[in-house]
Parts: structure tokens; C-alpha cells; sequence
């Protein structure tokens, strides 16, 4: 079997050559993707939502942002069409997250044109994965002799984590390395960034220390996720992520996680099991159901699927299904 990140690349070369075609023919117009904004104004091309979010706040009206990642896609399997390849080229400043979408990473390694900003740079991302809590950790040796020699534990599931927004304060780190970098693109309207990029921060630290007051005094601190997209979060707010799958939301848990996490329901006193956005619920609805608890929906903010909502709006959505999950007072 060809691996995975070889696939993709092989993939994005017959795009890179299609670009190069259309380029040579004279047919670089206007892309799906909205780059290329009024003469004067830098063009922002950010690949999925959240920087989307950031760049929009920060750049105001001063700039054309646009997103690689269509609304209410999974951005994790995010494919380039050629002509958002050659958006990519003709974009002034791209504000992507390495090691997070691979046809992205191919794709701008084969770019030379663009200011470039990694969130990777400023995000301080760390290892996470279905972590198991104390209580999982108490059926290890309960639970050896019928397993046997595997302890049942899945342990390719841990990680480099990309999912920082989640937590609010490193958001705002990112929101400061955009400002830079608008600056340096536009540093006529360098004042305005920067001040814009307070006012963004501002809220970011409101809405850290509603996550702190709101989650401070709770009955129960063991959340069980789809997929475990919440490790920042679970950090950053005293809380412990269990997850029936690892980082990559398409993996097919084995059926001794399962086992293992209706022990750590039972011993934890869980009582939801939380589906989320942009992926399947059925294996988290099916063992709900088995377990006899509930289900609730937490957002990890891939891709906003309501034009109505923004990264504020559900994240404090998201707040609410914790606090009434966990018992919070």
C-alpha cells in the first residue's frame, strides 16, 4: 500500500503541472478562491476557518481575505484543484498551519511568491491524543489478565496537535503574528493591525477567563469525545479528554477502546458522550446508547457550518454543553 502523504503528493504534482499550463497560456484569472482584491488592498489567503477568523478581525476592511477550505468541508482532507494552487502564488500574505493539511504543505513547498505565516511558529503545539484519565489508568492492571499480554489500549494514538484554537490564549498568539505580518505586507495601515489585533485579544482573554470562572467548580472533569480534537482545551481548563478516536477524526476505534472507555464512563460518573461537526456520530451514538448516557455536540471549530455563528459565538456554545455535561455550577 502507498502511504498516505505519499499519495497526496503524487496527487498534488499533476495539479502543479496543470497550473504551469494555465499560466504559460495566459489563463491566470481570477480563482474560486476570491484572491486577488482591489488594486492596493493585500490579497489574504488562509486554509481553513479559524485563521480565517483571525485574519478577518485583524485586516478589517483593509484587506481581501479569503479560505481555501469551503464552508462546512472537513478540512483535515482538504484536496487542491489547480486553480487553488495558482491562488496560493498570487496571494500577497498565507496564513496556513503546518503538518495539519498535507495538500497545503505540498503545495507551497512548490510556491514562491507569497508572504507566508506558519500559526505553527507561534502556537506552541504540544503531544496529544486520546489520553487516558486516572481511571482508565486504574483498569490497567485490573484488566491485564483479560486482555492478556495488550493492556487494550491503543497507543498510535498520540500526536502533535493541531487543533490550538481551542484554546483561547493561544489563539491570541496567532492573533498577534498576523498583525506582524500584515504590517509587513501593508505598513501604511501597520497603526491599525496592531490595534485591531488588541481589540481581537481583548475578547480572546474574556472568553479564557469566562472558560476558568464557568468550569472552576465542577462535579465531574473526564470529557469523552469523538475524536480527541480537545487536548488544548482540557489543558488549558483543568479538565481530562478522552477520545474514542485519535487525532485523525476518520479512524476506526478497535473494540477493546471501546471496552476501555465504558470502564472509564462508569468510573468517572461520565454521563454525555459528545459528538461534534464534520463527522460521522453513529459510533459515538451507538455506544451512548450501549452505555445508557447522553449525547451532546462540542465543536472543534474545523470549519463553521453556520453563516451565523463565528469562533466566539461557538466556542461559548460549546462552554455550555460542558458545563451542564460536567455538572458545573
Amino acid at each position: 500500500m502507498v502511504p498516505m502523504h505519499i499519495a497526496r503528493r503524487a496527487l498534488a504534482l499533476p495539479a502543479l503541472t496543470a497550473v504551469t499550463a494555465l499560466v504559460l497560456a495566459g489563463c491566470g484569472g481570477a480563482s474560486d478562491s476570491g484572491t486577488g482584491g482591489p488594486a492596493g488592498v493585500p490579497t489574504v489567503l488562509t486554509t481553513f476557518y479559524p485563521l480565517q477568523f483571525v485574519a478577518e478581525q485583524v485586516g478589517g476592511d483593509l484587506v481581501e481575505v479569503s479560505n481555501l477550505t469551503p464552508a462546512g468541508a472537513e478540512p483535515h482532507d482538504l484536496e487542491l484543484s489547480p486553480v487553488d494552487v495558482l491562488s496560493l502564488e498570487d496571494a500577497d500574505v498565507v496564513v496556513y498551519l503546518s503538518g495539519f493539511q498535507p495538500a497545503v504543505d505540498d503545495a507551497l513547498a512548490e510556491t514562491d511568491g507569497p508572504s507566508l505565516l506558519d500559526a505553527a511558529d507561534t502556537a506552541d503545539l504540544v503531544i496529544h491524543g486520546s489520553e487516558e484519565s486516572e481511571h482508565a489508568e486504574e483498569h490497567d492492571d485490573e484488566h491485564a489478565e483479560e486482555h492478556g499480554a495488550d493492556d487494550g489500549h491503543d497507543h498510535s494514538l498520540e500526536g502533535e496537535d493541531p487543533h490550538f484554537w481551542l484554546d483561547p490564549t493561544r489563539l491570541a498568539a496567532v492573533t498577534d503574528a498576523v498583525a506582524d505580518a500584515f504590517a509587513e505586507a501593508d505598513p501604511d495601515n501597520a497603526e491599525t493591525y496592531s490595534a485591531n489585533a488588541q481589540a481581537l485579544t481583548a475578547e480572546l482573554t474574556g472568553l479564557d477567563e469566562e472558560y476558568t470562572a464557568a468550569l472552576g467548580t465542577c462535579e465531574r472533569d473526564v470529557i469523552v469525545v469523538s475524536h480527541a480534537a480537545f487536548g488544548y482545551l482540557t489543558d488549558r481548563y483543568g479538565l481530562t479528554q478522552v477520545g474514542i478516536s485519535g487525532l485523525d477524526p476518520e479512524s476506526e476505534p478497535a473494540p477493546a477502546r471501546l471496552t476501555e472507555i465504558g470502564h472509564i464512563v462508569e468510573d468517572a460518573g461520565v454521563t454525555t458522550i459528545f459528538t461534534e461537526t464534520l463527522v460521522s456520530p453513529k459510533v459515538a451514538e451507538v455506544l451512548a446508547e450501549d452505555l445508557g448516557i447522553d449525547v451532546g455536540v462540542l465543536d472543534p471549530i474545523e470549519g463553521l457550518t453556520d453563516p451565523e455563528q463565528d469562533y466566539l459565538s461557538v466556542m461559548r456554545t460549546n462552554l455550555d454543553e460542558l458545563t451542564g455535561a460536567l455538572g458545573c455550577a
